[in-house]
């Protein structure tokens, strides 16, 4: 890769939000505008390395993207004035027309597109990471381990979706802001769980989409700095991701918490966690922030001993509170049995198991074999975790279990 390809990636993946927002803008239709920005890049590709890197490689992206749609809709024969409207000082240099204010909300109003409740959550999550996030259709399906035709077929479906539901670039208005930023921090949570904690495949961890997940709330939370929850859930990845040089073994294989070498957890992502999270402390914390506590609680502790496990049970229990879900009550069931014991661990997992909403997940048998294992009971134990081995999709996170059946023998 030469490094005028290099430079066009690099700028591409920082700037492609305000471009495609702007472009938005201007046109007033959200799909026209993703094309002219994607041809525009293409031909940067091409044309850069040959020609070398413009002086204003920002305004040259912006520029040959307007040019782009305005040849869209010329060809479409639409409506004069909508031409003139963007062919006005196209050829005015971007730096010219940069407004601070007016950016942060094409950027605001890119998100909420992209995240609105008309679409359904794969198309939510790819269409973010691909105007949002500036990615390839091959970088998505290659984090997502999906053909690159699937992701394409969505990201088209979206666009499409948006156009005949009406949808309008524009920030919502600040009720339905708070109403819609729940499902907007959704969208980058599930982007980074997807990068945190793979669901298939080989790979355990799948850092670079975790890493996007967080630069992306970066970004929400530059243009929306007053949003505690976004600082919860930005505290809540930084805090998560620190653990991940020591996650996996030399081989790639998973190392569980209380094996792991808390060396080698980066303690800048701490440092960047704690600062997040001091952030969303003051009003209240949300889901995400208690989350963030709970990791916090972990980050701050010398070894699983010394770690405040009462603390963790009430931080669980108020996050179950106002996020009720089994898979908390799971792992407060596990915080239970750091504190107190499997025996009174497994009489919460027991009560969890009649709530059906666990059935399709390895999580639960692996924790109920678990403790069985840790009570002497053998042979539920290795019952629990052949089940759990028999459910589990990640190959690592299967040969894990799969040792732990064969130490039960």
């Amino acid at each position: 890769m030469s490094d005028a390809t290099r430079a066009v990636e690099a700028i591409w993946r920082i700037e492609s939000a305000r471009i495609v927002g702007a472009l938005a803008r201007y046109t007033g239709d959200f799909a026209l505008a993703e094309d002219a920005a994607q041809e525009a890049l293409a031909e940067a590709l091409v044309s850069w390395p040959r020609d070398g890197q413009p002086a204003n490689p920002v305004g040259w992206l912006m520029t040959t993207a307007k040019r782009r749609a305005i040849d869209t809709i010329r060809r479409a024969g639409v409506q004069r004035e909508k031409y003139e409207a963007i062919a006005h000082d196209q050829d005015e240099a971007y730096d010219d027309e940069l407004d601070i204010e007016r950016i942060d909300d094409d950027v605001l109003a890119l998100m909420f597109v992209s995240c609105h409740p008309v679409l359904s959550k794969e198309a939510r999550v790819a269409l973010t990471l691909r105007v949002v996030g500036g990615l390839s259709s091959e970088e998505i399906a290659r984090a997502f381990l999906v053909p690159v035709p699937t992701i394409q077929a969505r990201i088209t479906r979206a666009k499409k979706t948006i156009a005949a539901a009406k949808v309008p670039f524009e920030v919502p208005s600040p009720d339905e802001r708070r109403q819609r930023l729940a499902g907007v921090l959704n969208v980058l949570y599930l982007i980074f769980t997807e990068g945190s904690t793979a669901t298939s495949g080989e790979d355990l961890i799948r850092t670079d989409l975790a890493r996007e997940a967080r630069r992306l709330t970066r970004v929400l939370i530059g243009v929306l700095p007053d949003e505690p929850e976004a600082y919860g859930l930005l505290a809540l990845m930084e805090l998560t991701a620190s653990r991940f040089p020591a996650r996996t073994d030399a081989a790639g294989d998973p190392v569980l918490l209380e094996d792991q070498d808390r060396t080698r957890w980066d303690q800048g992502a701490v440092r960047r966690g704690l600062a997040a999270l001091e952030q969303a402390t003051p009003r209240g914390l949300g889901p995400y922030g208690l989350q963030a506590a709970i990791a916090a609680t972990h980050a701050v502790a010398d070894s699983v001993e010394t770690t405040d496990w009462e603390r963790i049970i009430v931080l669980y229990e108020a996050l179950g509170r106002i996020a009720p879900n089994p898979i908390v009550d799971l792992n407060r069931a596990v915080a239970v049995a750091m504190a107190h014991g499997p025996l009174r661990a497994l009489e919460i997992v027991d009560r969890i198991a009649e709530d059906k909403r666990l059935d399709h997940t390895h999580l639960l048998p692996t924790v109920r074999g678990e403790l069985l294992r840790r009570l002497g009971r053998t042979v539920e134990a290795r019952k629990e975790l052949e089940r759990a081995a028999g459910m589990c999709t990640n190959d690592r996170e299967r040969a894990v279990l799969q040792q732990k059946i064969a130490e039960l023998t």
